[in-house]
């Protein structure tokens, strides 16, 4: 699954540590075409954000119920300016949700 599956929730996972569901989505496209990458990102984003509050993740992850939940980013490739730029402006409209959104760039080291 990836950000081109903008239908589909790519991974729910609990962060052992904090108890937080997260809800990842997988972005492996360079930002090339920024527009276009953006577009991709926010409709991925709307699709976490309706999955969430619509009450459909208790159904397909029932340990959702009273954590906290985070939208998870995990790009390939750093965004670029104007993808930094939209992440800033995002960041605070997913907050004013209740949710989180985190994001990194994937570096392909494995912690044990």
């Amino acid at each position: 699954m990836s950000i081109e599956q903008t239908d589909v929730i790519d991974i729910v996972s609990t962060d052992r540590m904090t108890g937080r569901v997260v809800l990842t989505i997988s972005d492996h496209l360079d930002w090339s075409d920024s527009t276009a990458h953006q577009v991709l990102l926010q409709s991925k984003l709307n699709r976490y954000l309706a999955f969430i509050e619509s009450g459909q993740i208790l159904q397909s992850y029932p340990d959702a119920k009273n954590s906290p939940i985070a939208i998870k980013v995990i790009f390939r490739f750093p965004p670029d300016e104007a993808g930094r730029a939209f992440l800033l402006k995002v960041r605070p409209i997913i907050e004013s949700a209740g949710f989180s959104l985190l994001d990194e760039v994937f570096t392909g080291a494995r912690s044990n």
